[in-house]
């Protein structure tokens, strides 16, 4: 297991991680004393701890709001394939229309040839 050393509002702290997370931790702490020192410049020094959870709750509301987003492009995915396959389906549906049409047509192309090339035909 590996360790890293981070500063989160001017305090050391050992964490423990797994191997090769060492950077991802070290960018969560920053961020979270980025957000702790963004929290201090709005409201001025009312304590650590407070600042901490007002960093915290703001992280867990911008957490639980792009899971709501995620949630949202999902149900939008989901949507967006039934259309799409919908919309495969209606092309299927037309190309088989088509095809029936010219196979028809053909047929009858060939029934007129065969006539006009048929001995007595006004045509021969």
């Amino acid at each position: 297991m590996a360790h890293v050393q981070v500063t989160i509002a001017g305090r050391s702290y050992r964490m423990a991680c797994g191997d090769g997370e060492e950077a991802h931790l070290a960018g969560l702490a920053a961020g979270l004393d980025g957000k702790i020192m963004e929290m201090r410049g709005a409201f001025g020094e009312i304590g650590d701890m407070r600042l901490h959870v007002m960093a915290a709750l703001t992280i867990a509301d911008e957490l639980s709001e792009a899971k709501r987003r995620a949630e949202t492009l999902e149900a939008e995915i989901v949507a967006l394939k039934a259309v799409a396959a919908a919309g495969a389906q209606r092309t299927e549906s037309s190309e088989r229309q088509l095809a029936e049409a010219l196979t028809r047509s053909a047929e009858r192309i060939e029934r007129i040839a065969r006539r006009l090339a048929a001995p007595g035909s006004r045509a021969a």
